[in-house]
């Protein structure tokens, strides 16, 4: 068990952060060939699944892009041109963070096959600090978003952001990443803080994991430019040496990590204690289970060590070679995946439930306005966040007798989505062999819808028996306190880890808890 000091500190430090994570598997670490991407966003807001369909756009067109100055850095909007031609996408949206204006996404996966995550990264104080106010240029969910409507790979989703980040700049909050994938590779790139337009990008190969949580490159070879796994701003380097933050002469290689991210002993690249779980013993964990299969970095993406209350939704998409756009699939869990099932999606499905939309459950401002008529059906329905948070708390209340029966049924729903897949998808491709595409995407959309379906009505069916059952055997406890919201540093975030360390036997997780309940 953790010392309760630490504890703390980390709650605290969690409890000032919200963050994304992602999981990148290569294609020879895999049982199918395929490379795997999963993960969340983590940000205190409304999530919901849209679809975005392609489009053509005039030669005069433009998208609005930055902060604004209700931003945590306060910026400047501007306008940049549209590309001639948007691919289809999907995306979980949300409604706000750090003050930056919704629509907002960390990323998805386009009808090209190339997949994007958006994941926080804490630079160093002092590039922080540089930062102009006002500040300019793209932000995180702009370039995941530009990515997913122009990149046709990995690699020009790469170059698409180096190339918008020296043209307009980057708007921050204190630094950020993506992890950008196709079929063939991965790469993480970080963006810096600082109004400087510096970025940096490493290539991933097929027999390797990486955990971003944060994002992070380590060692960086100072010729990248003659070194086609890696790329960045001209002055990525020459910077980081006249700030005395790498010293050319010493013997440490340059390294991005400890150039430009937050600084200090416990930080590290792999091992910062970010999380529960570190980034290297997530990856460890991960490559362990190689020949690793969806289902396997399903189990990842909803680790009760890192899928909490912050985790606003779960993803995982694998990659294959020449995939039909319309059959790209995609996993999504409506909210944290620890106690929310995953439901199949397709780039071809026509239509999301309204369950699955855009509701007022922690949209920001919804407390201090009226619903907009135009949105009064859709929010008539149930919300499927709101569902399967009421299945966290409750879980959460006493994970050791709840968490193991709700993964069962998790587990049983998703196995009997996997046991149809492959009829599913035979028939789709079927009739678009056979010239019958409009039907092979009704096929698709009905399918999704159905399991969407079937999957509110399973966490309805446990919200109910858990009420019914935490109610009737005296365990329900009224709030001691009058605030609703987390009051913020050192507060403790719903979740359902039994103890500080999961690693311990089943009974010592139990004293654990209960010590931890005894002493906060």
């Amino acid at each position: 068990m953790l010392p309760l000091l630490l504890a703390v500190a980390l709650l605290s430090f969690i409890g000032n952060v919200s963050a994304s994570y992602a999981f990148y598997v290569g294609k020879a670490l895999t049982q199918d060939g395929s490379v795997l991407i999963g993960g969340t966003g983590e940000e205190v807001s409304s999530h919901w699944l849209e679809i975005f369909p392609a489009k053509d756009h005039p030669a005069n067109a433009t998208i609005t892009v930055g902060v604004t100055k209700d931003a945590s850095m306060p910026g400047q909007r501007m306008n940049i041109s549209q590309a001639p031609h948007t691919f289809r996408y999907l995306s979980m949206e949300y409604s706000d963070f750090e003050g930056f204006p919704a629509p907002i996404t960390n990323g998805g996966v386009n009808e090209k096959g190339v997949a994007v995550r958006d994941v926080w990264v804490q630079n160093r104080d002092e590039l922080v600090a540089m930062t102009p106010n006002p500040q300019t240029g793209l932000q995180y969910s702009d370039l995941a978003r530009v990515v997913l409507e122009r990149a046709s790979t990995a690699r020009e989703g790469v170059e698409l952001i180096g190339k918008l980040i020296a043209e307009h700049g980057y708007a921050d909050y204190g630094g950020n990443s993506h992890l950008i994938a196709d079929a063939n590779e991965g790469w993480v790139v970080l963006e810096m803080s600082g109004g400087k337009k510096l970025w940096a990008a490493e290539r991933l190969g097929d027999d390797e994991v990486r955990v971003l949580y944060p994002g992070y490159i380590e060692d960086f070879p100072v010729d990248f430019a003659n070194n086609t796994n890696y790329a960045g701003s001209s002055d990525i380097v020459s910077f980081a040496i006249e700030q005395g933050w790498w010293n050319p002469n010493g013997t440490e290689p340059f390294n991005i990590f400890k150039a430009y991210c937050v600084q200090g002993e416990r930080y590290s690249a792999r091992d910062g204690g970010f999380k529960y779980m570190s980034q290297g013993a997530l990856e460890n964990t991960t490559r362990a289970m190689a020949p690793v299969t969806e289902k396997d970095l399903m189990e990842r993406v909803r680790d009760y060590r890192i899928s909490d209350d912050e985790a606003g939704y779960g993803q995982v998409v694998s990659l294959h070679a020449d995939m039909d756009p319309d059959l790209i699939r995609i996993w999504v869990a409506p909210t944290g995946s620890v106690t929310a099932p995953f439901n199949p999606w397709w780039l071809g499905v026509k239509s999301v439930p309204p369950e699955y939309g855009q509701h007022r459950y922690l949209t920001k401002d919804a407390a201090s306005t009226f619903l907009d008529p135009d949105f009064q059906y859709q929010e008539a329905t149930h919300f499927a966040g709101r569902i399967f948070k009421q299945t966290l708390y409750y879980t959460c209340s006493d994970p050791e007798a709840f968490l193991p029966i709700v993964q069962k049924m998790l587990h049983g729903f998703e196995n009997a989505s996997f046991g149809d897949l492959e009829w599913v998808e035979r028939s789709a491709q079927t009739l678009v062999e056979n010239g019958q595409r409009e039907d092979a995407l009704d096929l698709l959309t009905f399918y999704s819808l159905s399991r969407a379906e079937k999957a509110l009505a399973l966490g309805r069916t446990m919200v109910d028996a858990l009420d019914a059952y935490v109610k009737l055997t005296g365990q329900f406890r009224m709030p001691a306190g009058s605030h609703i919201n987390d009051p913020g540093l050192g507060a403790e975030t719903v979740n359902c880890l039994v103890g500080f360390d999961p690693d311990q036997p089943a009974e010592q997780q139990k004293i654990s808890r209960r010590r931890f309940r005894n002493q906060r």
